[in-house]
């Protein structure tokens, strides 16, 4: 009988099984929010650099306002406050990404705001939200103050003036000045000539190898942090091999852009140099919370971000389409889940 008693004692102690998860790893919410603010510095140092010292103003309201939105929030809420998990910080950052460099702060305090109190936190905090943040953030600015939001400066290399996007030159950027050319040469009712020839010639130009190298490197028009596709390219290729995020999503985003603007007769190198297609890629479509959990989830989420780009691109009223179609596919979500997680052994 005490045999049998010691023999259920080192059984019981054998199959000691706790609540799942059963898998321990070491990487923390903080530590993967400090990789992803590692990745986005490269670009927002060629913000800096192409648009002015002001460029530091905006990200630091946006991180700023970010960071004490979810404090207040969260003690409202009556809720652990977990700033220090820097969440906040990489929200602020991204937000700021997708302004135009000339943005009024006030604005970009908004936006924060708006981010982190309206689209994250009344919907449950980190974890919970439906979706991006920062994205969501951006889609209301733009209904809100559509001036503001859509009025780009030019570039302007290494300038230091601490005026810097209050007063510099705007510039359409790439994406507009084609839309514009395509939408007027396919208006039968326009008869000037002289403004045919140069519409026709803005599309010819986008074959130009030193327009490619510029779009490339960031010598263009555009959102504060995603002109410099080199920059990052450099931080969505430091996530992938530090493994914070999955290869699927952009490959197959970019890859679709890609392939079906070839299919559609336009030009495939300028379409995914353009616009904030790497920023939305990298470092908006990979998001944990808003994406789907499964490997071949992932590749439909990709390719369908890819298919609304280039949908609203080609034939919207929207110049560009990587905020829209990140958010259509971020309500989706649920439903790849749903129909892509393989069924438990058993059921």
């Amino acid at each position: 009988m005490e045999v049998k008693n010691n023999n259920s004692e080192a059984i019981e102690h054998k199959l000691d099984v706790s609540v799942s998860p059963h898998i321990k790893d070491k990487a923390t919410v903080q530590k993967v929010m400090l990789d992803v603010i590692i990745a986005l510095i490269p670009a927002g140092f060629s913000g800096i650099y192409f648009f002015g010292i002001r460029s530091i103003y905006v990200i630091l309201t946006c991180v700023i306002m970010s960071v004490i939105s979810e404090w207040i929030m969260q003690i409202i809420m009556g809720v652990e406050v977990t700033v220090d998990d820097l969440s906040a910080v990489v929200t602020g950052i991204l937000l700021a990404y997708c302004l135009p460099p000339s943005v009024p702060l006030w604005v970009a305090g908004i936006g924060a705001v708006t981010a982190i109190a309206l689209v994250k936190n009344l919907f449950g905090g980190l974890g919970y939200n439906i979706f991006n943040p920062a994205l969501a953030a951006r889609a209301i600015l733009v209904a809100s103050w559509p001036v503001a939001m859509t009025l780009y400066i030019a570039p302007k290399m290494g300038s230091i003036s601490l005026l810097d996007g209050i007063d510099g030159i705007t510039s359409a950027t790439p994406l507009t000045l084609i839309k514009e050319s395509y939408n007027y040469l396919a208006d039968t009712t326009n008869l000037d000539p002289e403004k045919i020839v140069q519409m026709k010639r803005n599309i010819l130009d986008l074959g130009n190898k030193d327009l490619w190298l510029n779009l490339f490197t960031g010598v263009k028009g555009g959102s504060l942090g995603e002109t410099s596709n080199l920059a990052l390219l450099s931080g969505g290729c430091y996530l992938l091999i530090k493994k914070i995020i999955d290869w699927r999503v952009p490959v197959t985003f970019i890859g679709t852009v890609l392939i079906f603007s070839l299919v559609l007769g336009r030009n495939p190198v300028f379409n995914i140099l353009s616009g904030g297609l790497f920023l939305g890629a990298f470092f908006m479509a990979t998001d944990y919370v808003t994406s789907p959990v499964t490997p071949v989830g992932r590749l439909i989420f990709g390719v369908c971000c890819g298919l609304f780009v280039v949908l609203i691109r080609f034939y919207g009223g929207y110049p560009e389409g990587v905020c829209y179609s990140i958010l259509i596919m971020n309500m989706l979500v649920p439903a790849i889940d749903k129909f892509t997680i393989p069924k438990t052994f058993g059921y």
